[in-house]
Order: C-alpha cells, then structure tokens, then sequence
C-alpha cells in the first residue's frame, strides 16, 4: 500500500477510533526505539510471520531520517542460508536487553514457547509492544498493545500499514538539523525588517 492509498484510508476512517489509535501505538513505537538509538525487533507466530511491517518501517526509515526505525525480522523458520535479512531466528529474542523494543504481530493468542521468549525478553529490560491480540498473556505481557479483534472494520495488515505510515511521519528531524533550524529561523527573525507601521 502506497502513500496515497494510506491517505485515502485515512479519509475513509476519520472519525473512527482506529486513527487515534494506530498513531498512538505509532508514537509509542517511535518514542521507543528513537530515545535508546534503535534495537527494533519484529516478531510473529509460526502461521503469520510480519515480513510486510518490517519492510515497510524500512521504508519510513529511509524516507523519514530515522534510521531508528528499521526493525530486525525475528522469524520462527530461520536458516543460515537464507538472506542476512531473513536469517534472524528466535534465538535473538533472548539476547534482547533495555534498551531494544520488542514488537509482536499476532492474529491470535501466540504459542506458550514463545510467550515465554518474550516474556525473559521483557524481564531483561526490552520494551514490549503487542499488534493484533486483543487478550490473553501476551497483551498483559505488553507495555502497550493494539488490538485487532476478528471480525473488526480492518484487519491486521491494513492496520499494520496505518502504523508504519504513523511511525515515519510523526518523527522529529534528524538529529543535528533540529538546532540548525532553531539557529535558522532565529536569524530569519533578527534579520527582518520591522514591520510597516500605518
């Protein structure tokens, strides 16, 4: 979905609670990963792996100048020969420490195996975001969560877009040109004539 189909469905939603909430868990997400330098995971289930978020929140990333917000790819089938990309298995969820967000996709209530990887990646410090399950261990594991009930207005993946597209426009300027637009728009001031006096 591309930037135009985002907008257009932000048209159709406004008024509904899904905008609010999709850039809430956005702003989250961003606030994150943006204040400790990075360290996003993604992670899904076995059945449903969150390939298309990752590769979108590259994309805002890059277009937004927030190199924070490129996630890594946690994936249940990982092998060695697969691309660097693809090849992170779970085992990167014990490694995660504070500092690192954790951010799990799931259409329904995850395995116990990987409850509990998530929970030791919580207790080790991670911040842990949960997409998709509205109850259950997970969401009362997570710091903050979204819920994406069966049978909603949109489904996973349409909101998983909303976040991604969230996640990249509510981020600040890159760092440095922040205080070289303070020091900018200063000068624009002092440098202007007075205003005309009638």
């Amino acid at each position: 979905m591309d930037a135009v189909r985002v907008a257009l469905l932000r048209e159709v939603l406004a008024g509904t609670e899904w905008l609010g909430a999709t850039r809430r868990f956005a702003g989250t997400l961003r606030g994150s990963v943006v204040s400790h330098g990075g360290g996003l995971l993604i992670v899904g289930t076995p059945e449903y792996e969150p390939w298309h978020l990752a590769a979108h929140l590259v994309d805002e990333a890059a277009w937004s100048g927030t190199p924070e917000l490129a996630p890594t790819l946690v994936r249940h089938g990982a092998r060695p020969s697969d691309p660097a990309h693809l090849a992170v298995g779970l085992g990167r969820l014990e490694a995660a420490r504070r500092g690192e967000t954790l951010v799990v996709v799931a259409p329904g209530e995850p395995a116990a195996p990987l409850l509990e990887r998530v929970s030791d990646a919580r207790r080790a410090g991670a911040t842990l975001l949960s997409l998709g399950v509205g109850d259950g261990g997970l969401p009362a594991l997570a710091h903050e969560t979204l819920a994406v009930p069966e049978g909603a207005e949109l489904d996973l993946d349409t909101v998983q877009h909303l976040v991604s597209a969230a996640a990249g426009e509510n981020a600040l300027p890159p760092r440095g040109r922040r205080f070289r637009d303070r020091v900018s728009r200063l000068a624009d001031l002092l440098t202007a004539p007075p205003p005309a006096r009638w």
